[in-house]
């Protein structure tokens, strides 16, 4: 880029009108104030190596990194024992075998991917994580925690959360009053309950309403609440795209004597779910983003095991609080921003057809 193409792009995006300009040299001060100050804590003044607190005590210090180096396992795992970790690890990895070929356009076979994802994998996730199957030993769910719970909450109210939603959007605009009519009242009452009240009626009321002798783990009480309540804000999401959809593409379909399910699968939903692509990943953003509330309820997930180890006098610092929140950020922001990139390429790629 030339130097008179550069001004041009300046004056054009940033100091289009004196309104513009005002704002981005705005902008630009709070940057100049807040980003030196903070590159200063989190790296030059910051403390990088050492075995306990004191390395991280003193005038002048920065970040104390140590204290994250020394609780890796912890963030990850919870209290999921050492010697047993290496099941996590082969789950996910199993998991990513499946999900990167997915989210790849050009490689084949993409129905029996997500078969393999969508039933398969889950079984096989389940039998490592929670062993107690032969050969395998029991982990009790009190001792999963970390990144290891954010996750599998994250998944599994995505994966429940969306084709709930598209069964729950297309009840709503069903033409039969008794099945449009408790569709309405499903997603009204979950939308207007905040997540915490689902996840304590889910935690504590649930196992009053269950038949004598049949008890639900706590976190699969957590996850069936976090998917209801997920869907509901999904099925919004979907009847806003199945609304944009011109009406002359279901009256194309019937034309053609296509039943009312293939309507939908292959003309309707196309269509609907391209054009709310921003809104479902950003419905999955929030959830994922939510999971931190399961912390009322006694599950200990990536942020509430930070907590939990700020607690640990051996690592007991001024900067020690500041340090963890300022990793558990950088952590979730990271998982938000792929959700958030992957979903532009995909719009994109969908939205090359239209683009004239």
């Amino acid at each position: 880029m030339t130097v008179n193409a550069a001004v041009k792009w300046l004056k054009r995006n940033l100091f289009s009108s004196w309104w513009n300009g005002a704002l981005t040299l705005l902008v630009l001060y709070i940057v100049w104030s807040a980003i030196p100050p903070f590159l200063d804590w989190a790296i030059v003044h910051a403390v990088w190596s050492g075995e306990g607190r004191e390395a991280c005590l003193g005038p002048g210090k920065g970040a104390c990194w140590p204290f994250i180096f020394a609780n890796l396992d912890q963030f990850a795992y919870g209290r999921y024992p050492a010697e047993l970790r290496w099941r996590v690890d082969l789950a996910f990895l199993l998991g990513l075998a499946g999900l990167v070929p997915m989210l790849i356009p050009r490689v084949p076979a993409k129905l029996w991917n997500l078969g393999y994802l969508v039933v398969a994998w889950p079984m096989i996730a389940i039998v490592l994580i929670a062993g107690d199957r032969p050969g395998l030993v029991g982990v009790d769910t009190d001792l999963w925690g970390g990144l290891l719970v954010t996750l599998i909450v994250a998944i599994t109210g995505i994966v429940a959360s969306f084709p709930l939603g598209i069964l729950l959007a297309l009840g709503r605009r069903s033409e039969m009053p008794v099945i449009r009519t408790l569709s309405i009242v499903f997603i009204e009452f979950w939308r207007g309950v905040p997540l915490v009240t689902v996840l304590f009626m889910a935690s504590v009321m649930l196992p009053l309403f269950l038949p004598q002798g049949v008890h639900l783990d706590n976190l699969l009480r957590c996850l069936v609440g976090v998917a209801l309540f997920s869907s509901a804000y999904m099925a919004e999401v979907v009847r806003g795209g199945l609304q944009a959809v011109p009406r002359g593409q279901y009256e194309a379909a019937r034309a053609l004597g296509l039943s009312y399910w293939q309507t939908m699968g292959l003309i309707v939903l196309p269509q609907a779910l391209r054009s709310v692509i921003p809104g479902i990943v950003n419905t999955f953003i929030g959830l994922f983003k939510d999971t931190t509330l399961v912390l009322i309820v006694g599950l200990f997930d990536f942020l509430g095991q930070v907590r939990i180890q700020l607690s640990d006098m051996h690592w007991s610092t001024p900067q020690g609080a500041a340090t963890g929140y300022v990793f558990a950020a950088l952590v979730y922001w990271v998982f938000c921003f792929g959700m958030s990139r992957y979903s532009v390429f995909m719009e994109k790629r969908l939205n090359a057809g239209q683009i004239r």
